[in-house]
């Protein structure tokens, strides 16, 4: 099966979810494109933003390592990390690189497309826009917090998130990627702050809502202090149709396994807690509710099982290719 003859998947989202899911779903005959969020400005991102005026590299970065074919210790270079006294403490080698080929290319797309010849990458990796946008949050007191990495620590509730300047263009391929979708996966991410800003770029959520294909949200295991705190599954879904005044997503993909109590005990310090999968409420969203176990762990930190949920979004992509 060549690669045009192969079903089209569509993944938006951003932070370390994403590239956690890639790693899954590179492994099926499927054509993949991920959306990335450029709305970060914290750590490296944010210095390499400020500092030589381009997008912010991190979210594309850590998903370029994630659909990469490369043998390990290329990709163990490529996410290096430098922890020195000086200038370079902090930076990644990847975030660097690519900054470098933004600069050599003069755009930040074709620093993509050239890095991705090099990883070999599977897919398609593409920014949500071609410049850098500021995400602002309004709080439900009225007051605005502006700056991905700010938003988290206001110490209040979000009402809705909003992106500037005013002018924002996706690019093409994107727009094309989505209408030409067989399946929509959006998450897993932090709601507000890796999902959301995606879905906001202007004419990526109006085709995302008109499009086609199946659209399937993974819910967030636990919930984020500082975005998503005290959240059901059916919160996070009502947050995002409350941005778009209409309901899009068709299925959510939800866990059924239980987070040993040590590990919440663990994940108290952060005011996180396991998401409560309300089921009736999803339902009555007119949601199709798939309920299994999708959790691992690694060094006590729960992630998405990256071959389970791979699993399930390849079965449904063949459900709707047949039907």
């Amino acid at each position: 099966m060549t690669i045009h003859q192969q079903p089209r998947v569509v993944v938006i989202g951003g932070g370390t979810g994403l590239p956690v899911l890639l790693r899954g779903l590179k492994k099926y005959p499927i054509d993949i494109t991920a959306i990335v969020t450029v709305a970060d400005d914290g750590g490296s991102s944010g210095r390499l933003r400020n500092e030589l005026d381009i997008p912010p590299p991190g979210d594309v970065r850590n998903v370029l390592a994630a659909l990469s074919d490369v043998e390990p210790l290329i990709e163990q270079l490529f996410q290096h990390r430098f922890k020195t006294a000086n200038e370079l403490s902090g930076h990644s080698l990847g975030n660097l690189i690519i900054a470098a080929l933004t600069s050599i290319t003069g755009d930040f797309v074709r620093a993509i497309q050239e890095m991705s010849r090099v990883l070999n990458v599977s897919g398609k990796v593409l920014p949500a826009a071609n410049q850098s946008v500021v995400l602002h949050a309004e709080m439900e007191d009225g007051t605005v917090v502006s700056g991905e990495s700010k938003i988290p620590f206001s110490g209040k509730r979000i009402r809705r998130v909003f992106l500037t300047p005013e002018h924002i263009e996706p690019l093409p391929e994107t727009l094309d990627a989505i209408r030409t979708a067989d399946l929509i996966v959006i998450g897993p991410g932090s709601l507000y702050t890796s999902i959301l800003p995606n879905l906001l770029v202007p004419k990526i959520g109006e085709e995302v809502c008109r499009a086609k294909a199946k659209k399937v949200y993974i819910c967030n295991l636990m919930t984020q202090a500082g975005e998503t705190l005290d959240f059901t599954a059916s919160d996070h879904v009502r947050a995002i149709y409350d941005h778009f005044q209409q309901p899009f997503i068709d299925t959510i993909l939800v866990n059924n396994e239980e987070v040993p109590l040590d590990i919440q005990e663990r994940y108290k310090e952060e005011m996180a807690k396991p998401v409560y999968f309300d089921i009736e409420r999803l339902t009555d969203l007119g949601l199709d509710v798939i309920y299994d176990e999708i959790m691992t762990y690694e060094d006590g930190v729960i992630r998405h099982d990256t071959d389970k949920v791979s699993e399930i979004l390849y079965s449904l992509l063949m459900e709707s290719k047949n039907t």
